[in-house]
């Protein structure tokens, strides 16, 4: 995403850098112990291909093949947001955010980034997509926001088939098939370069991505395609044509692309879509514990027989976990200058699952639905035992 703002100060490049922070509540209620610089970019939704590599079938289209076959899905998504008081040099400012985004219905739904619709909780006060004719003509439509999940970074527009050129729906892959090594490309609007085509491959696969909210997008798609400002909300498609993800972030220390390119799986974009469709928002499961990433050197220093998993370092009242008789810890210890809270629970595998890192519980919470039981191993002092909980609904504060 790129925004300008009238503030000749304020340009924001749509990339921002995050930190994931000690107790950080997510789903769950927390991140891991450690500290992840992440740089926030463009996001896309994406499917994956067939289990045997795209590229290797005979199936396999090339890139330019997927453009004739796809670019006229993608649009160009324009955010305009208001003015607001006591910002910039004469009292107020406004300013436009630049996406991508792709059409997913002959109804007129179109899937993007949240964050190019939302700028710190705020949203845009209109928006405009724009498609792709011959050559090098356009045409703009207005866009209504049918729903915002910034969680999961996706966001659901909708315009009036009536006013749009005839919708050119994508195909929506399975991301669950992804593997490392397959073809994809990524077509969106990189720093105002309309419908612009980048190739790469596919570098890795259930990568744990940073939401606008600070949440875990689990099983996000890894990819060199180069992505940079205003390729957020556009389709990162595999060598069958199909959507695997939608391009959202990048790993960068020049603040450019780096080969480092980051997509939300396009299973968790569809699933965030049919709740948009139905109630204009979404709800997750939440377990509500606060909880730190334990590794066998820090149980090592810590004393503690228990070598991977989860410390609980504290239980929200009335949530499922403090129903379920999870526990908290009671002290905190120091190691180098990281404190860790101890004395309470550790969980080390949900439904029989070995739990190597807080990410892995938040992104696991995550993909489970509101109600749903899980069964979760917990370990205090010398005894192990298994506590069933009930998920509920996750705050709106989380």
């Amino acid at each position: 995403m790129m925004k300008l703002r009238s503030h000749a100060g304020a340009f924001l490049s749509g990339i921002t850098a995050a930190a994931l922070v000690l107790l950080l509540m997510v789903v769950v209620g927390v991140l891991p112990v450690k500290t992840e610089r992440t740089t926030v970019v463009e996001r896309q939704v994406s499917s994956a291909s067939s289990t045997t590599t795209a590229a290797l079938t005979s199936a396999s289209l090339t890139p330019t093949q997927i453009y004739q076959k796809c670019s006229a899905g993608v649009v160009e998504v324009l955010a305009t947001y208001s003015a607001v008081q006591g910002q910039g040099y004469f009292g107020a400012s406004s300013g436009q955010a630049l996406g991508s985004g792709f059409v997913v219905s002959i109804d007129g739904y179109i899937l993007t980034n949240a964050h190019v619709v939302v700028d710190n909780g705020r949203k845009a006060g209109s928006v405009t997509v724009v498609f792709k004719g011959r050559g090098s003509t356009s045409k703009r439509v207005a866009a209504k926001i049918v729903g915002v999940d910034e969680t999961s970074d996706v966001a659901l527009l909708k315009v009036d088939p009536a006013q749009a050129p005839t919708l050119d729906p994508l195909v929506l892959g399975d991301s669950s098939k992804v593997q490392v090594g397959e073809t994809v490309v990524a077509i969106g609007n990189p720093l105002g370069y309309d419908f612009s085509l980048t190739a790469g491959i596919v570098s890795a696969t259930d990568r744990n991505l940073q939401s606008p909210n600070g949440s875990v997008i689990p099983n996000g798609i890894q990819t060199d395609a180069a992505i940079n400002e205003g390729n957020s909300g556009g389709p990162l498609i595999d060598a069958s044509g199909e959507v695997i993800g939608i391009n959202e972030q990048i790993a960068s220390q020049s603040g450019g692309n780096q080969g480092l390119g980051f997509a939300v799986p396009i299973d968790t974009a569809v699933n965030a879509m049919d709740q948009l469709k139905k109630t204009g928002s979404v709800t997750y499961a939440w377990l509500g514990i606060q909880g730190q990433t334990l590794t066998g050197d820090i149980a090592k220093a810590l004393g503690l027989k228990t070598t991977e998993g989860v410390l609980v370092a504290a239980v929200s009242s009335g949530s499922p976990a403090a129903k379920a008789g999870i526990k908290g810890g009671g002290s905190q210890r120091l190691l180098q200058g990281q404190p860790y809270i101890v004395g309470g629970d550790i969980i080390t595998a949900i439904d029989g699952r070995q739990l190597t890192s807080m990410e892995q519980l938040a992104a696991t919470i995550n993909a489970h639905r509101p109600g749903d039981s899980v069964a979760l191993s917990v370990v205090h002092g010398s005894s192990t035992r298994t506590v069933r909980v009930t998920l509920g609904v996750r705050p709106s504060t989380f």
